[in-house]
């Protein structure tokens, strides 16, 4: 009886340190390891156990040397969609413009990406392939055919990950791919908040004959703020508009990448 009693006093314990773990981050934004066991009177261990805890229910995204609160950056596609839509449409022409008739497209998570799908979806003569719920739903009365990617819905970036997505993805060839992101480095490739989204970009990359990522300028401004990367394969492209400095994009051009302005 004390032994279970003394179980529940540390469950609740360490479920009191995990939400006033989650305050310092709601409040800051980004903390480092060590701040937090400073903060929280614990051995750096006990805190990265509690960030992989955390990390697995998506409240939170551990980063190089600490955690971020994911609503920062991590945000939900509806609460993306209105921002920088002039620039985004422009970016969505110019790559629904490479695109030849016949062909099959490989189309991704994000807001730039649904812009694209919902040109894309007049056209008959293609296969739109994606695991954007953002894109499904601009393909809801689409022209094109449209293959859906099963697996899991991750929130809140609400696309589809997981098994199943990398299954469907291994039986799929694109001419063409088009990926978002919400940091991108020259030599690691897509930052993400999760491994299992990172899988899928790197995969749609492999399968897809030509890749583009469509990235806003703003993207560039920020350090990549989550552990996982998606690695691009050779030859890969990058297009963003005009607000984007020729110091941050002639890094991508140095490593080997395609890049335009728009």
């Amino acid at each position: 009886m004390a032994g279970e009693s003394a179980r529940r006093g540390e469950y609740q314990h360490t479920v009191q340190r995990r939400e006033r773990l989650l305050g310092l981050l709601d409040e800051r934004g980004g903390v480092s390891v060590q701040d937090l066991a400073r903060e929280l009177d614990v051995s750096v261990a006990t805190v990265r156990r509690d960030l992989a805890h955390l990390e697995g229910t998506h409240r939170v995204a551990r980063t190089y040397g600490g955690a971020i609160d994911t609503g920062r950056l991590d945000r939900s596609w509806r609460e993306k969609s209105t921002e920088h839509l002039g620039e985004k449409r422009d970016l969505a022409r110019w790559a629904a413009d490479r695109v030849q008739p016949g062909s099959t497209v490989m189309l991704d998570s994000g807001t730039t990406v649904a812009e694209l799908a919902a040109l894309l979806g007049e056209r008959e003569d293609l296969l739109l392939v994606t695991n954007g719920l953002s894109s499904i739903l601009e393909l809801a009365d689409a022209r094109a055919e449209v293959l859906v990617l099963g697996g899991r819905l991750r929130r809140p970036s609400e696309s589809i990950v997981g098994l199943l997505t990398l299954q469907a993805l291994e039986r799929v060839t694109a001419d063409i791919g088009y990926l978002g992101a919400e940091a991108v480095d020259p030599v690691r490739g897509i930052n993400c908040p999760e491994i299992d989204q990172a899988a899928v970009k790197e995969l749609m990359s492999r399968n897809a004959r030509e890749t583009w990522l469509l990235v806003h300028s703003s993207k560039f401004d920020r350090e990549p703020p989550f552990s996982h990367w998606a690695p691009m394969g050779p030859g890969c492209g990058l297009v963003t508009d005009r607000g984007a400095s020729e110091e941050r994009i002639s890094a991508f051009r140095d490593a080997g990448w395609r890049v335009e302005t728009v």
